[in-house]
């Protein structure tokens, strides 16, 4: 079983209050040789479109002091994971899950920001006292 983050917890209730049905805690990916575990796996039905919307969820806390090293770590995990989902399940999004403190005073960084972008990586931000999802951010 792996580790649960320190905002495990604290992202379920987020995205349940979001309108998400959680349907893997954790989504587990095989690929070929290959097992790894992705925090959580989602999904949502959109009425409007009479379609239903699946993501995989990887919490991301950012805990050491250089959030650059941490960030090159959730890149990593990020493009591992999203090339064996791709090739599992191509209809599920990967987000990575990120601490409101950590998008006000990290990703708000011009660089940041056009690394993001680049890089198309998808990410929704949380506020962890209210347990509330704050911003989606899809690329």
């Amino acid at each position: 079983m792996p580790r649960l983050d320190l905002y495990h917890d604290v992202v379920r209730v987020a995205l349940i209050k979001d309108g998400w049905t959680i349907t893997d805690d954790p989504l587990t990916i095989e690929f070929e040789d290959l097992t790894i575990d992705a925090d959580l796996g989602a999904e949502k039905i959109i009425a409007a479109q009479k379609s239903e919307r699946k993501i995989a969820v990887e919490i991301k806390v950012f805990r050491s002091p250089s959030p650059v090293t941490e960030l090159e770590r959730a890149v990593g995990q990020y493009y591992l994971y999203l090339t064996f989902i791709a090739k599992q399940e191509p209809d599920r999004t990967l987000f990575l899950a990120v601490p409101e403190r950590i998008y006000n005073n990290f990703f708000q960084r011009p660089s940041i920001q056009v690394f993001v972008k680049e890089r198309q990586i998808s990410f929704f931000v949380f506020n962890p006292e209210r347990e509330e999802i704050i911003k989606w951010i899809v690329h």
